[in-house]
């Protein structure tokens, strides 16, 4: 069995995640709108269409299938990813699941792709170093370094196909997916109070 202790991490009541992620969602927001005003930034178009839900729900399905494997066959990010999911996830009800969707694929892409892509000049440069602020973004303590570079390579997925395709839709749906499917998968691994 996993030993899901970490001592740098003090477990958060179901309420104190739902207030985190909503005081973050608001914080990323705002500092995406001030900078998008003070810098001048014109933020990557959402556009609408079913070849958008189709680029999304294909990134999504990629990112959960590597994630699996990753999963499976690294055992230091297996140990990192369950430290974070337990938790983020762990005190949470399956309703909250939607939150946890939503809220940072909302704000975070928003951030990171809507207003950094085009800040840092909507090249291989801005995707690579937004990749890495979004992985920064994840660091919850010092081992967690194998649950950063993951979200960092996902980051850089989620950048470049908002490079490519010039559609912020596209990782916004993708990363509400990929949050909400693997917590749902997460919590169903994991039963609360099981060790």
């Amino acid at each position: 069995m996993a030993n899901y202790k970490n001592p740098e991490i003090e477990p958060l009541s179901r309420t104190q995640i739902l207030v985190v992620m909503g005081i973050t969602a608001v914080v990323l927001l705002a500092v995406a709108k001030v900078w998008q005003k003070i810098g001048s930034v014109t933020i990557m178009p959402l556009l609408f269409d079913r070849h958008a839900l189709l680029w999304a729900l294909g990134l999504a399905g990629g990112i959960i299938v590597a994630s699996s494997f990753i999963y499976r066959f690294w055992p230091a990010y297996r140990r990192s990813a369950d430290i974070y999911l337990k938790l983020v996830v762990e005190p949470l009800i399956w309703a909250d699941l939607i939150w946890l969707g939503l809220l940072p694929g909302l704000s975070e892409e928003l951030l990171f792709r809507g207003v950094m892509l085009p800040a840092f000049g909507l090249n291989l440069f801005a995707v690579i170093l937004s990749s890495c602020l979004f992985g920064i973004l994840h660091l919850s303590g010092a081992n967690q370094w194998p649950y950063v570079v993951w979200a960092t390579i996902v980051g850089f997925a989620f950048g470049y196909i908002a490079l490519i395709t010039g559609n912020l839709l596209i990782p916004i749906l993708a990363h509400i997916i990929t949050n909400l499917v693997s917590s749902c998968v997460w919590k169903f691994n994991h039963p609360q109070g099981v060790e």
